[in-house]
């Protein structure tokens, strides 16, 4: 785990888990304010409380936090897929 990584849970509202899948798709925050239509400045206040809540020090470990945390998926990596009920077994 890397330095400075949180080791529990973290209380994220529904906005910062919002951000936090656009930051692991590689957005910027320019381009997060324009894809949510808020503010840059909105964006880097949301990433900064992010960081302070996940103990994380940069987008890198912030995106290796929530794959850790199952918050985000990426190409299919870290991903469960539930059952289908009506599907046969």
């Amino acid at each position: 785990m890397a330095s400075g990584e949180s080791q529990t849970p973290v209380s994220l509202s529904d906005r910062e888990l919002q951000i936090i899948d656009l930051v692991a798709a590689g957005l910027t925050n320019q381009d997060i304010a324009g894809k949510l239509e808020i503010s840059k400045r909105t964006v880097d206040n949301h990433i900064s409380n992010i960081l302070t809540k996940t103990q994380t020090d940069n987008r890198v470990a912030l995106v290796r936090w929530a794959m850790r945390w199952g918050k985000v998926c990426l190409n299919d990596v870290n991903c469960c897929t539930l059952p289908n009920p009506n599907q046969p077994d």
